[in-house]
Formats: C-alpha cells, sequence, structure tokens
C-alpha cells in the first residue's frame, strides 16, 4: 500500500504563534521536531496497518523544513518550490491513500489557531459551493481528481468541523483545541503522537472502503479578499469571475482544474500581497 502524506505545520500539538513555524522564528527548530514526530508517527501508523510506500510532501511555508534523514518508512521527500500542484504535488493515481497531517482552519473561523486559507494577507475566506473550506477541503479536491481518498487528517478541532463533510470517511486526530487565533490547549506530545499513530492504523485499515466526496460534474469556489485590489487581479484570469467588491468565483466540472484555476488566483494575489 502506498501512502501520500501532505504536511503542514500550524496543525502541531503546542504551535500557537506564527515564531514557532516561520524560519525566523526563535522557536522554529524546536517546534519542526515537534512536526516530524507527528510525520513519523502517522508513517509509522500505517505501517502498522500494512503501508509499505511513503511519500512525505513538504507544504509548509517555504516547503523546505523537514530533514530528510528524521523521516520514518524509508519515505520519499518533496520539499521546495516553486511546486505546481503545491501543498498535493506529486499525488497521482498510483496512490491508495491520503493523509493531511498538522493542517488547521479556515481563515473565517471563529476558534481555529494560526488561521488562515493559502494566503492570510489576500484571502478572507473560501466557500466550496455554499460550504466554508479550509485548506485540507480545497486540497480535497486534488485527491478526488486523482480517486484517492483522504483517510487521515490530523490538527485542531475546528480542522475536524470544517474538513468532515468533505471527507466523510476520514480519522481525524485531533491534537489540540484552539482557544483563539494565538491560543490552543494542546495534548502532551506524545500524547498527540500516540492518537495520530492509532488514527493512521486505522485509517490504513479502511483505507480500501473510504468514500471521498464527488466533486464532479460542477463544483465552485467561492473567494472573499480582503481587499478590492485582489479581486481586480483574480479577475484577469481564464476562468475566474468577479461576483462584487470582494467575491470571485471559479467553476469547473474538473476539481484538477478547478484547484489549478484556485492556486493561480492564490499565486497572483499574493505576489501582490508581498
Amino acid at each position: 500500500m502506498k501512502v501520500y502524506l501532505s504536511s503542514d505545520m500550524e496543525g502541531t500539538a503546542g504551535v500557537v504563534d506564527w515564531d514557532q513555524c516561520t524560519a525566523e522564528g526563535r522557536d522554529y527548530a524546536r517546534f519542526v521536531s515537534l512536526l516530524t514526530d507527528e510525520i513519523n508517527a502517522a508513517i509509522e501508523g500505517a505501517v502498522e496497518g500494512g503501508a509499505t510506500e511513503f511519500v512525505v510532501n513538504d507544504s509548509h511555508s517555504a516547503m523546505h523544513n523537514l530533514d530528510p534523514r528524521a523521516l520514518s518508512g524509508g519515505a520519499r521527500l518533496i520539499s521546495g518550490r516553486y511546486k505546481p500542484m503545491y501543498m498535493m504535488e506529486g499525488l497521482d493515481g498510483s496512490f491508495d491513500a491520503v493523509f493531511l497531517v498538522s493542517y488547521h482552519g479556515s481563515m473565517g473561523a471563529e476558534r481555529a489557531v494560526l488561521s488562515h486559507t493559502y494566503s492570510s494577507r489576500a484571502i478572507a475566506e473560501v466557500w466550496i459551493d455554499d460550504r466554508i473550506a479550509g485548506e485540507a477541503a480545497i486540497n480535497a479536491l486534488v485527491a478526488s481528481a486523482y480517486g484517492v481518498p483522504i483517510v487521515l487528517v490530523t490538527g485542531d478541532r475546528t480542522t475536524e468541523i470544517e474538513t468532515r463533510p468533505f471527507c466523510p470517511d476520514a480519522r481525524f486526530a485531533v491534537v489540540k483545541d484552539s482557544i483563539s487565533r494565538f491560543a490552543a490547549n494542546s495534548l502532551h506530545p506524545s500524547e498527540a503522537c500516540a492518537l495520530i499513530r492509532r488514527e493512521a492504523r486505522f485509517a490504513v485499515e479502511g483505507a480500501a472502503s473510504a468514500r471521498q466526496r464527488d466533486f464532479s460534474p460542477h463544483t465552485t469556489i467561492t473567494v472573499r479578499f480582503t481587499t478590492a485590489d485582489y479581486a481586480d487581479l483574480a479577475d484577469r484570469i481564464v476562468g475566474v469571475e468577479r461576483v462584487d467588491a470582494l467575491h470571485a468565483r471559479i467553476s469547473s466540472a474538473d476539481p484538477l482544474e478547478l484547484y489549478r484555476t484556485f492556486l493561480t488566483v492564490v499565486y497572483l494575489t499574493r505576489g501582490l500581497a508581498s
């Protein structure tokens, strides 16, 4: 069994501040170590469930956070940028299951530590059809396109609440409860890893029968931007329709094309924000 693992960082137990998950932060190295432990817990649980091959996509920030020597399971590592498929780079139909490790809530959530949706400066909220969608839900478009179920998601409780409608048979390892955007009540790291390892084993054991949301034949992404300038830029992209001053809509019968167009919006508006 072949498992694809996309790792973020804001959903790691104990992480509550940008200083802990950006390379310039004084606590960064310590918290990358905690993230690595959670990734390895997911891999080791998957091995117990019968998985034999792993690819890890380092999807956080500049996307070169992880030490390849520290990964369990002989995992291959995708790192660096620019990645055309961003947080889902490297996924294809050869995989049997997808893990999303250390994910977080959407920008508009009431309680979601370090909440954002791809670009905190440009994007205020995203909906898939009529549901608020965080990064895990948006990335589910790619998994659906390739027919590979998302079977494990780890992060805070808001991540579970927002993602479950898009990944109905996924296992969720909730390692912290968000108090605010910069505070959370986290499990001890060893308890977080034990939980992730257990849920990963169950996830792999049930992967063959796991359902995922069908995004065809027609799905819409609606983006609310933080300023009208970003909506104006997005409107210049083929496949994007500006709805009003702050909103733009992307529609497609192909979930992969929908995701790619969304990424183009992200890359373009992020350039203005930087």
